[in-house]
C-alpha cells in the first residue's frame, strides 16, 4: 500500500484491488498506517482518499541508515578477519609439507 501511495493519492478500493483485499480489510490496514503516522486519510463523499506522509518515512529511513552503516562496518571487519584466517591457514598448509 505504501508503495502505491508514493505514486499519489489513492482511494481504498484502488489500494485494496492489487492485494485482493476486501474494503473492510483495506480500511483496517490503513487505520494501522494512520496510527503509525505513515498515511493520512480524507473522506470525500463515499470515497476514502489516502496519501502518504513522507516525513515519518524519511525519519525511519535516516534511523535505518545508521544501522546499515553499523552493520556494513561490522561485515567489513568480519571479511578482514576471515581473509586473515584464510591467509594464516594457507601459510600453515605450505609449511607443513
Amino acid at each position: 500500500m505504501l508503495r502505491r501511495l508514493t505514486e499519489g493519492e489513492r482511494n481504498l478500493s484502488e489500494l485494496a484491488a492489487p492485494l485482493r483485499m476486501s474494503f473492510p480489510a483495506a480500511s483496517k490496514h490503513v487505520r494501522v498506517l494512520e496510527r503509525a503516522g505513515l498515511v493520512r486519510r480524507r473522506v470525500v463523499g463515499r470515497a476514502h482518499l489516502c496519501r502518504i506522509e513522507a516525513k515519518p518515512l524519511a525519519d525511519a529511513g535516516g534511523w535505518l541508515e545508521g544501522y546499515r552503516q553499523l552493520w556494513e562496518a561490522n561485515f567489513q571487519r568480519l571479511d578482514a578477519l576471515l581473509d586473515e584466517l584464510k591467509t594464516e591457514k594457507e601459510k600453515r598448509g605450505h609449511t607443513n609439507r
